[in-house]
């Protein structure tokens, strides 16, 4: 159901930008907003292939472990896309196999086109389902500055953004989060974005049935890929002008889990210094019990026994009985192995102290569902989910909720009673309780609560309304409705860069691009100071000021996870 809603959002949201229809409706105007996205993945699309003749710009080449690529300059920018950071893909017999290291090869290639999308399902309104996807999907891209230097003394922080889109749908190709204007804006970083397996493909639990024993990491293969993709940055990006002794990674949604699941892995700090977590957490990851679950429920729709009878069905029945009946349910494992059990008391003793992190999330998360279904959907949606997390819970527990929620009612009338409950279960509650993990164990954080709010009905501050302005893309106004004021999305992209250069999100006056200096305070347990980025007034509030949290009847559902 949840699957839908993030499909059924991304309709809403385009078709209200073109003065569509309303959610769930995809007649008249609809289908141009289809044809025109169509034509520009289209456009967008190409093969990258060997080059064999010894005729490129050699001004455009990078040689690295791997292959020598030729990027594309446009402008002051030159992006390089579609590199392969494995030595083989994750196709064949190599399916649900841990990814495969980069090979040394003296190959020139094209680095001119997104490589394919990771599978997923087919819905003709994702930005990803409309560009050719694949399971040969593990590519990055990197942009930097035409006059970026190799030279040692002038490599530049680099910033590695990880997509969401519930660890199920999502690709590097969102034109929203394409990366030139962001480095023409900001030319002292570059920029990279990778790809990793989504779905079945990259979070099936596989080791418990009868030949499973040679399928040991289905479960995280994800994460598993996106930490080989760091691996590759930090043995080639030298080569581009980057520092690989001064890595942010960044992501959101599943993103933002991801990077927030990534410091827990071991031997993965050598590849990242600090973390830029938006609107994501370890909320977002099931138990094995949960992950053995979900995978008997498609064995048995599918007929199958074993993961030989698995690799037999056909890939898009594979995908799409998985959409269906495990919608919002396939995701990471705390599997005791590659990750912690329980991640926030990993982050409690400490397992992060040594990096620095950035997170924070919107004011109005659930807004963007909510807009994506309507009220009706929403509603009917909000109800279900609301039984089945009061039946995890203690009397104790459930009394506290039920009063949560009959006071919340009134907060956000147009709203049903159990938006605000799900904007704390999922959002609000997680970014808290790792706020006061990380600080608690020494490590240092900074946290932030975006306000400012789309134009589009019922959106609100909702989930994903930041992106646009992070990439520097105003004209992507498929969730905020409009653009946001210019000043203001220009201060939050100096402070992600000014963060991944020197650790610290502040600004002077002169680095501030309206004149005035930003000090961001370190989160401490006492004051819980966050800041605000808010459109009109950006600034540092304590969270006690704002109530943003309910310490007493809601912080204690992150020991129950999302599902």
């Amino acid at each position: 159901m949840m699957a839908a809603i993030l499909f059924c959002g991304t309709v809403a949201v385009m078709t209200a930008c073109k003065g569509g229809k309303p959610a769930n409706d995809t007649s008249g105007t609809d289908v141009d907003v289809l044809k025109e996205a169509k034509e520009r993945m289209a456009a967008l699309y190409g093969e990258n292939k060997k080059i064999t003749d010894g005729d490129y710009d050699k001004s455009l080449a990078v040689k690295c472990i791997n292959g020598t690529f030729v990027g594309r300059k446009n402008g002051d920018v030159i992006a390089y896309k579609g590199i392969p950071f494995v030595g083989k893909q994750p196709v064949g017999e190599l399916r649900w196999k841990a990814p495969v290291d980069c090979v040394p090869d003296d190959g020139v290639y094209e680095a001119y086109y997104n490589a394919k999308s990771p599978c997923q399902g087919n819905d003709s309104w994702q930005i990803a389902s409309l560009y050719a996807k694949g399971e040969d999907c593990l590519h990055l891209n990197v942009w930097r500055s035409a006059d970026t230097s190799a030279e040692h003394t002038n490599r530049k922080p680099v910033m590695v953004w990880i997509h969401g889109g519930a660890f199920e749908i999502g690709g590097t190709v969102e034109p929203r989060e394409e990366g030139c204007n962001f480095i023409k804006e900001n030319p002292d970083v570059i920029l990279v974005s990778l790809e990793y397996r989504l779905g079945v493909f990259g979070f099936l639990h596989l080791s418990h049935l009868p030949d499973g024993k040679d399928y040991p990491d289905t479960q995280n293969l994800g994460l598993m890929d996106q930490v080989m993709g760091l691996k590759w940055v930090h043995e080639n990006i030298a080569a581009f002008g980057g520092d690989p002794n001064n890595v942010t990674i960044f992501g959101q949604s599943a993103g933002g889990g991801s990077v927030s699941l990534l410091p827990l892995i071991k031997g993965s700090h050598q590849y990242f210094q600090k973390v830029i977590i938006q609107s994501g957490s370890p909320v977002f990851t099931r138990s094995t019990e949960e992950a053995i679950t979900c995978t008997n429920e498609l064995m048995e729709a599918l007929g199958c026994k074993t993961v030989a009878d698995l690799q037999k069905v056909d890939r898009d029945k594979l995908i799409g009985t998985a959409a269906d009946l495990l919608g919002l349910r396939v995701w990471p494992e705390r599997d005791g192995s590659l990750l912690p059990e329980n991640p926030y008391e990993a982050y409690a003793n400490g397992a992060a102290k040594d990096l620095t992190i950035l997170q924070g999330c919107n004011k109005d998360e659930v807004g963007y569902f909510i807009c994506g279904v309507g009220l009706e959907g929403w509603t009917a949606f909000g109800a279900d989910r609301y039984a089945k997390k009061l039946s995890q819970l203690t009397k104790e527990e459930q009394a506290l909720v039920e009063s949560f929620c009959k006071e919340a009612k009134d907060v956000t009338p147009e709203y049903s009673s159990t938006n605000r409950l799900f904007d704390q279960i999922v959002f609000i509650a997680p970014l808290f309780r790792l706020l006061e993990n990380q600080t608690s164990a020494g490590g240092k954080t900074y946290g932030y609560f975006f306000t400012a709010e789309s134009s589009l009905p019922l959106m609100k501050s909702g989930h994903a309304v930041e992106l646009s302005t992070v990439f520097n893309h105003p004209e992507e106004t498929r969730v905020t409705g409009r653009q946001l004021d210019e000043t203001f999305s220009k201060t939050m992209r100096r402070m992600w860069v000014q963060f991944a250069k020197t650790g610290n999100p502040s600004l002077s006056a002169e680095q501030s691009p309206d004149g005035k200096a930003k000090e961001w305070p370190l989160y401490d347990v006492k004051d819980r100071q966050l800041m605000i980025l808010d459109e009109k007034n950006i600034h540092v509030e304590k969270e006690s000021e704002r109530k943003i949290l309910d310490w007493d009847r809601t912080y204690f559902l992150t020991k129950y996870y999302c599902i």
